[in-house]
């Protein structure tokens, strides 16, 4: 059973000076983002669908931002038989740590999955036919979004196709509100207490900056992606596909 996710339920938080993916994190990973993120699981099974669907042989998969490698392994298990390699790539060592202890546990797939523990802007791509950056690009600077965007892009076959899930913010400040009170009240509903939801809140507050659904559509078919669509949508939390 995963650790249950008390972090914030106590009177002084740690992420004060804001929220970082420690080793306090990592340890209730699974559990703080399955109550946190409404359609999660979702969004890990498609990435692993789309993968099967898109994917071909002798081509490379990167999955940026991996945390505990949920989309690598989702896509790992929709790939058999395919000569590829699937990038692992985070800049927690934490997150990296348990990763490695995951797969020692489940060598058995002939498609490999390759930790990497480096800031995703930094890794070398090449012969990418998918990358999935799944709830990442939210915590990068919006001045750094689209260089990595644009990395990604030069780095894809063609056909490749990018997995983009994020929180967003509407445009509409009535709706982004509403959006926000909807979102608050599920979290409660799963355990999370006001207390708990407002300092994750305070935490996350200059450390995950949204952005709304046009800004991203904008910025990819500015960089050359064709085809974007938003294929899936529950609050203020989207996964979007593009192609190269």
């Amino acid at each position: 059973m995963d650790n249950f996710d008390k972090i914030f339920d106590k009177e002084n938080s740690d992420y004060a000076d804001g929220f970082k993916f420690d080793r306090q994190v990592a340890s209730v990973f699974e559990n703080m983002i399955s109550r946190s993120v409404p359609g999660y699981e979702n969004v890990i099974t498609m990435s692993g669908i789309l993968a099967e669907k898109f994917v071909k042989s002798n081509s490379n998969c990167y999955d940026l931002g991996c945390s505990l490698g949920a989309t690598s392994l989702s896509i790992q298990k929709h790939l058999k038989g395919l000569n590829c390699r699937i990038y692992a790539v985070d800049n927690s060592e934490a997150m990296i740590e348990r990763l490695q202890a995951i797969l020692a546990m489940n060598a058995d797939y002939p498609t490999p999955i390759i930790p990497i523990l480096a800031n995703i802007q930094d890794i070398e791509m090449s012969n990418n036919q998918l990358t999935a950056i799944n709830f990442t690009l939210q915590f990068l600077k919006v001045e750094e979004r689209y260089s990595l965007l644009k990395k990604i892009f030069d780095s894809m076959l063609p056909g490749g196709v990018l997995i983009l899930s994020e929180k967003i913010k509407a445009e509409n400040p009535t709706e982004n509100n509403l959006l926000i009170d909807i979102y608050h009240q599920w979290k409660e509903s799963n355990g999370y207490s006001k207390r708990e939801i407002e300092k994750k809140r305070e935490a996350l507050e200059n450390v995950l900056i949204p952005e709304s659904i046009e800004t991203h559509r904008t910025r990819l078919e500015e960089i050359g992606f064709k085809n974007f669509s938003v294929w899936f949508r529950c609050f203020n939390f989207v996964s979007m596909v593009a192609f190269k």
